[in-house]
């Protein structure tokens, strides 16, 4: 009678070497290019290693979604919607290159693969979200937006969508210059927000 295949203990440290090796890839490469033993040779480790651990590309490619991710706008909070807006578009600056490489190595085929397209939705799309829904319901509450104001189901939708396309239509990254003038042209007018003078 055989045992049950048992998956070898790394450590956690490890294991986030092995998934930023396989975001690093992918990044670089896009997700077609991606093999085990590409992200093997980038993490100095065995392949039979990987396979232990994760039986095909998808399952790794979707725990390292999920291993690495990191909710970068949680942590706003300015007191007003004009500040934690402005403070967003910084946050997203900064990670604007990565994730949206990562985004464009993995639209297809998160497309046709709902394992691939729940991670990536659960790692990069619904915490940004969920974050800038946050500043809009603390808005309401301060009383600086109307609960039912039209223009804000939109913000989140704006903002993330804005940040991808650009590179498409312009072939630059959406960098806070770009992020802060959309903001003042667009989603502070639509929410009719009267701004003040910022640096």
């Amino acid at each position: 009678m055989t045992t049950p295949q048992r998956r070898s203990k790394i450590t956690p440290e490890r294991e986030r070497e092995l998934y930023e090796a396989a975001l690093d890839v992918l990044r670089e490469s896009g997700y077609d290019a991606l093999t085990m033993e590409g992200v093997a040779a980038r993490s100095r480790c065995g392949k039979s290693t990987l396979y232990r651990q994760w039986r095909t590309k998808p399952q790794l490619v979707a725990a390292a979604l999920r291993g690495t991710r990191c909710v970068k706008l949680a942590d706003v909070d300015t007191g007003t919607l004009e500040g934690d807006l402005r403070a967003a578009v910084r946050v997203v600056a900064v990670g604007a290159g990565r994730d949206t490489a990562l985004l464009h190595a993995l639209s297809h085929a998160a497309s046709q693969n709902p394992e691939l397209l729940l991670a990536l939705r659960e790692a990069l799309i619904e915490p940004e979200i969920a974050a800038i829904e946050a500043m809009l319901e603390r808005a309401v509450t301060r009383g600086e937006l109307a609960a039912d104001h039209p223009a804000a189901e939109f913000v989140a939708a704006q903002l993330i969508g804005v940040t991808r396309a650009r590179p498409t239509m312009e072939g630059r990254y959406a960098d806070e210059a770009y992020l802060t003038r959309f903001l003042e042209a667009s989603v502070f007018p639509a929410l009719g927000l009267r701004t003040g003078a910022h640096p």
